[in-house]
């Protein structure tokens, strides 16, 4: 937060590519790259759903940064000894310095580390799960979801965009807002853009088509930290989430759905934001609600029809060692 200002994105990010051709310099190979996340991140979280949904799990390794981190970037430090495993790093930005010893931007997740030379290839988190989905096909799962349908891309990609500015971004530029009228134009836009998805969703089940796509996954992953984080730490307190019926079903709806709520962790999201965002919560209490057992209730959005996962299946149980902790998210 800068005092007097709005907040401004640094969006400076390494936009290398893994494809399937390799024309960056990196192919895609199975068991070659690291994904790193934080479950605390909602950029990342998408990372993390896609991949998922997909079945890379075997392809592309995982790892899960803590959610808290300083200004020396994101740690390992839930890992044995401090360090990932696979990459034997303490923290995310030894990564960036291999890739470029003079990297002055930010040390952001999700990032895609190659293994062999523990360099980052890309952090560029919009492009990361596009390619997630169209480079990486001959290593999906059988059954995996067309998430990115050639037909729907254009409609995806527009809605992506105003939900990225108001939505997505909006709750930051709110949260870290430097003036009060920077605060209340972000408040404005992010309010007026819930209330035309409340609209878009109050007659079908999923923002594009009748199938989950990207742009379902982009909006849940800020929806779901709504009522935990952007409510009251970041000031979007017009309403919760729990008090807008159609974006209240519709979150549930997908959070029920394999792939959506087994990946969310809010205990890692409220310890990351009320914990590192020491000038908006200098006491660094973190709150011990909201109660999570709403997310489990009946959300009746199978009315409208739709396939969540077009013609193919769900994805199987979580792999062995990426549950998120029991405790962390809303349980039977």
């Amino acid at each position: 937060m800068t005092r007097g200002k709005e907040y401004s994105r640094d969006s400076r990010y390494i936009t290398t590519r893994i494809t399937a051709d390799g024309r960056d310099g990196f192919p895609v190979e199975a068991g070659r790259y690291r994904l790193v996340v934080s479950r605390a991140c909602p950029w990342a979280s998408r990372a993390v759903i896609v991949r998922r949904l997909l079945g890379l799990e075997s392809a592309l390794g995982m790892a899960v940064a803590g959610p808290e981190h300083d200004e020396r970037s994101w740690s390992f430090h839930l890992d044995p000894g401090g360090r990932d495993p696979v990459l034997g790093i303490e923290r995310l930005r030894d990564a960036y310095l291999a890739r470029d010893p003079g990297y002055d931007r930010g040390v952001t997740v999700p990032a895609i580390v190659d293994v062999p030379s523990g360099q980052v290839v890309t952090n560029d988190f919009p492009q990361m799960t596009i390619d997630l989905s169209l480079e990486w096909k001959a290593h999906h799962r059988p059954g995996a979801p067309d998430l990115y349908p050639a037909a729907l891309r254009p409609e995806i990609d527009a809605v992506n965009s105003v939900v990225y500015e108001d939505v997505n971004n909006g709750v930051y530029r709110a949260g870290f807002a430097g003036s009060q009228e920077a605060y209340a134009s972000a408040y404005e836009r992010l309010f007026a853009r819930l209330d035309w998805l409340s609209h878009r969703l109050g007659g079908s089940r999923y923002l594009v088509g009748d199938t989950i796509t990207e742009a379902d996954v982009r909006l849940f992953t800020t929806l779901v930290r709504f009522d935990a984080v952007y409510h009251s730490h970041f000031k979007c307190n017009r309403r919760k989430l729990s008090e807008m019926p159609v974006l209240w079903a519709y979150a549930r709806d997908l959070f029920q759905t394999p792939g959506f709520g087994d990946t969310v962790d809010f205990d890692h999201i409220k310890r990351h934001y009320y914990l590192v965002h020491d000038d908006i919560n200098p006491t660094g209490i973190v709150p011990q609600g909201p109660d999570l057992s709403g997310w489990l209730e009946p959300h009746h959005r199978a009315a409208f029809g739709g396939r969540p996962f077009g013609d193919g299946t769900p994805p199987g149980p979580v792999a062995p060692g990426e549950e998120v902790p029991a405790g962390h998210t809303a349980s039977v």
